[in-house]
């Protein structure tokens, strides 16, 4: 029996047709450690060039790509090495002027995001990761395509909490400068535990210290096409049926994905990295994760049960991408970001999808508390709670976890964010009121847990 017959050709067909199956973004990979100079200058110099050369055609045969398959490539996207370890060789520290370069060199290459704004501080900061965290505001306020991440935890360290402090209130500084914007440069800062140095999701994407000189990465999304599928399962079919259906539509969606990112890989001249098969939704309707769930038989989401069906479904969402690919990494799984899904924005409205249940999801779920709009007066020791809360769950469990969170200045409860695109909109949560600050203050590290003890 072939497994390419009339029927699965029309299925994938309608699987980019009419439930919006695409390349979620190819994503340039590319190392900076041969740009560093004492003078920042000459490294901004170095960094400009060194883009421009492998990223020129990017956009380009990404196009190529597109006509020739009929898929749909959504995003263009740089992710660079840490530029807390690229700055730092200079005598005068300017990490803005090195995103500014950053952004600047995004232009002229046309992709959408440069991730690499970031850096590793999960055990201590040095010097130049100080400058880089302090520079964050002003830096996601002068760029448009700049993205940061900064790297706070561990299972192997355990939790950086001086630097969760420090970030609680370069969050809230970062939408205060952005706050025509409803506070967007936050949206494009992330705190993360135990960050995968391959991952072409922004956010989150830098080019790791053990990756090679340059490679492309591809995220693949597919939400719509899963809960087409579930759909169209009997309402009785069990979780053994269920989880297979999602399972042979990842196997399918991986397969796409990879073929894509190889054919590019090849006409760009460079290794093939890794395929992230995430799920990660859109605010179109039909294309969102909350949608899988009420095709499970969940009246929304939010709703009890909602964990369980989101831990079935990133687990056989796994299972069915490892055996499309040998080179699955980044993140793959579900995302939950609440303004990119048009279900989580309708539940998060209708008060039934909560803070502490989407908390409660990130125990299972591929990253976090992800593009979640809060209250502008929320004390910065709150936001802090928040991130060494999922930087503990991710140092627990060995998984990687986030947090994206976004205090819209001048908003309280009730009022909307709004950012366009793939960024989308939220309505403001409410959160809770209890005082985290004689907690967050104590400061130094949270040690790493017992299971870290390994080797």
């Amino acid at each position: 029996m072939t497994f390419f017959n009339e029927n699965s050709i029309i299925e994938t067909i309608n699987m980019i047709k009419v439930h919006n199956l695409d390349i979620r973004t190819v994503t340039l990979s590319l190392s900076l450690r041969d740009c560093c100079c004492d003078n920042v200058k000459d490294t901004g110099y170095k960094i400009r060039n060194k883009i421009f050369k492998y990223a020129k055609n990017l956009c380009k045969y990404a196009q190529e790509i597109e006509d020739e398959y009929s898929i749909p490539i959504i995003n263009k996207r740089i992710a660079v090495t840490p530029i807390s370890l690229i700055g730092e060789s200079s005598k005068d520290y300017d990490y803005v002027y090195l995103a500014k370069v950053l952004d600047e060199a995004a232009k002229e290459v046309n992709v959408n995001f440069i991730g690499g704004f970031s850096a590793l501080v999960e055990k201590g900061c040095t010097k130049g990761d100080i400058a880089l965290l302090e520079s964050i505001p002003q830096a996601l306020k002068e760029t448009q395509r700049v993205c940061s991440s900064i790297n706070l935890a561990s299972t192997k360290a355990g939790i950086n909490m001086d630097a969760v402090k420090k970030m609680g209130r370069i969050i809230k500084e970062t939408a205060l400068l952005t706050k025509e914007a409803d506070g967007i440069g936050a949206a494009k800062l992330v705190c993360f535990c135990n960050a995968p140095g391959d991952n072409p999701f922004m956010a989150g994407a830098f080019h790791g210290y053990g990756e090679p000189e340059c490679a492309l990465n591809i995220g693949v999304s597919g939400p719509g096409v899963v809960r087409a599928a579930v759909e169209n399962l009997p309402k009785d079919a069990d979780f053994g049926t269920l989880a297979n259906k999602i399972k042979q539509i990842a196997f399918k969606i991986t397969s796409t994905g990879e073929l894509v990112g190889r054919r590019m890989a090849q006409k760009m001249d460079i290794p093939f990295g890794i395929i992230d098969l995430s799920l990660a939704p859109t605010p179109a309707i039909g294309d969102s994760v909350a949608g899988i769930f009420q095709a499970m038989g969940l009246e929304h989401a939010g709703a009890h049960g909602t964990t369980a069906a989101l831990a079935m479904l990133n687990d056989a969402v796994k299972k069915g991408g490892i055996m499309a690919s040998s080179y699955v990494g980044g993140l793959s799984g579900a995302f939950i970001p609440v303004s990119e899904d048009a279900g989580m924005i309708e539940a998060a409205k209708q008060g039934v999808l909560t803070f502490d249940k989407l908390e409660a999801m990130t125990c299972v779920c591929s990253v976090g508390l992800d593009m979640i709009a809060i209250p502008g007066d929320t004390p910065e020791t709150t936001i802090s709670g928040m991130i060494a809360d999922e930087m503990a769950i991710g140092m627990i469990n060995k998984k990687t976890t986030a947090v994206r969170i976004i205090p819209v200045p001048g908003k309280k409860v009730g009022d909307y964010a709004v950012y366009g695109g793939l960024l989308g909109e939220a309505p403001i949560m409410p959160v809770n009121k209890l005082s985290s600050e004689t907690f967050i203050n104590r400061g130094g590290r949270i040690p790493a847990p017992i299971h870290s003890l390994n080797n």
